[in-house]
């Protein structure tokens, strides 16, 4: 560890600097305007690992944005970590939200703000960097590949792809990502499970143009009205969800296991008072970390139709539109619950209106055994950083691709996050502490000393 921390005090302006290069690149993968961007993140990322160390790194172009695959192998005999990352990012909207330029990252207050500062930039670059300290210390003990993809923010839509086409080239004995998070800053935790994720677009058609709201309202249907009890009508008085068959593939856990999770420190008024809301709700007979962990949820992430701009106009709008997504858990089939969605809501639709659901990307669900080796060396090197064991974590978040990498690769996953519930990931003003950035680094260079040994 001396060495490791000395290491990071002599480079760290430098980790920084080459890491804000990076952050400066708009690489949002959700707007073609950003597809240059893709490419120039792609070449950024080449360019730092191959400095690091790597022996080779190649950039593989698909039909979306592109992959950077890169290598050192130093002993066919020894293990073979496969570190996986996303170059892109969400969009930065809305920006009047921001306090700074969020393609311009600073370091206020022991962090670093910015779009990527966490989701992935800034926890990818852990990877880097703790490769990088034990390639020039000439301590590295296994070989090390490098997948890093530029479409997790819309999907993964093309990684199965490449993975299914390059399953020699990717083969490893685990695969490494930090994208996710720890409990607090203090309390370092391992993400066990993550939720599947089904999502769409919904169109709600009415009169063929906009209509005078005096002449016709009351008469003819108003799509944003229709829209908005249809959404009403996707979840009961206890916050269940009414798709039929919707449960009928969620395994119920354990109580047993359900106390496990419940050792999980969580404090309800500091989570309410974090996110500034008054009252929690979700689905009844279930705890807040349960309800984000273990169940499914239903949620509009958009809404819109009729007249947005300044004043008034009285219109009874010809369209209205919406985004849902649903957070699914493990044994939920994605591609099953977004076909029963998008029949359900177009058949509860009243003729008074049309209604179009198409389907968008979605991912399956993922559980990582905690007595699995990746698993258990993870856990000593989080122990040997900040001197705790970590607490197993099922996330309310989900990384569709891990579970096509279970299914294409036949490769576990292990998920060390060093994120906090703060960072303000997707949203204005996302951040990441430095501090949980560079015991990143410590704590990954651990993670391949231990696995090397029992992997």
């Amino acid at each position: 560890m001396e060495r490791i921390n000395e290491y990071i005090k002599i480079h760290q302006e430098r980790f920084l600097n080459e890491l804000f290069g990076l952050i400066r690149i708009p690489s949002v993968s959700s707007m073609e305007e950003h597809k240059p961007d893709m490419q120039r993140a792609a070449e950024y990322w080449k360019k730092i690992l191959l400095e690091a160390g790597v022996d080779k790194a190649t950039i593989f172009q698909t039909a979306g944005n592109p992959v950077v695959y890169a290598e050192r192998l130093i002993d066919p005999s020894k293990s073979t970590i496969l570190v996986y990352a996303h170059m892109d990012v969400m969009p930065a909207d809305p920006i009047e939200k921001w306090l700074s330029d969020p393609f311009e990252p600073v370091i206020r207050d022991g962090k670093i703000w910015a779009r990527g500062a966490n989701d992935d930039k800034g926890q990818s670059f852990i990877h880097a960097k703790a490769f990088e300290y034990l390639v020039r210390s000439n301590t590295l003990p296994c070989n090390v590949k490098f997948m890093i993809e530029g479409e997790e923010e819309i999907g993964s839509k093309n990684l199965g792809i490449f993975c299914e086409e390059h399953k020699e080239m990717l083969k490893a004995d685990v695969i490494l990502v930090s994208d996710t998070g720890m409990i607090g800053k203090d309390i370092p935790s391992i993400t066990s499970g993550l939720r599947g994720l089904a999502y769409w677009e919904v169109e709600v058609t009415g009169p063929d143009r906009d209509l005078h709201s005096g002449l016709f309202g009351g008469a003819v249907a108003n799509p944003i009205n229709e829209l908005c009890k249809l959404i009403a009508k996707m979840t009961d008085a206890q916050n269940r969800i009414t798709i039929p068959g919707f449960y009928e593939d969620v395994v119920e856990v354990s109580m047993e296991e359900r106390l496990k999770l419940s050792l999980n420190p969580f404090d309800e008024s500091k989570y309410k008072e974090a996110i500034k809301v008054e009252e929690l709700m979700g689905e009844e007979g279930y705890t807040t970390s349960e309800r984000t962990g273990i169940r499914p949820a239903f949620d509009v992430c958009g809404i819109w139709g009729g007249y947005t701009g300044e004043g008034s106009k009285t219109i009874l709008p010809s369209k209205a539109y919406a985004k849902i997504s649903s957070r699914l858990v493990p044994n939920q089939d994605h591609e099953k619950i977004a076909v029963m969605f998008k029949d359900y809501f177009e058949s509860i639709a009243p003729k008074s209106v049309r209604v179009d659901v198409k389907i968008h990307h979605g991912g399956q669900g993922y559980l990582c055994p905690i007595d699995h080796p990746a698993y258990q060396a993870a856990e000593k090197a989080y122990f040997k950083v900040y001197g705790k064991m970590p607490v197993p974590v099922r996330s309310g978040g989900s990384i569709p691709i891990v579970s096509t990498f279970e299914r294409v690769l036949g490769i576990k996953t292990i998920l060390m996050g060093f994120g906090l519930e703060s960072d303000a990931i997707h949203s204005p003003n996302e951040n990441f502490h430095l501090e949980n950035f560079f015991n990143g680094i410590r704590c990954v260079t651990q993670f391949y000393q231990f696995f090397s040994e029992i992997g």
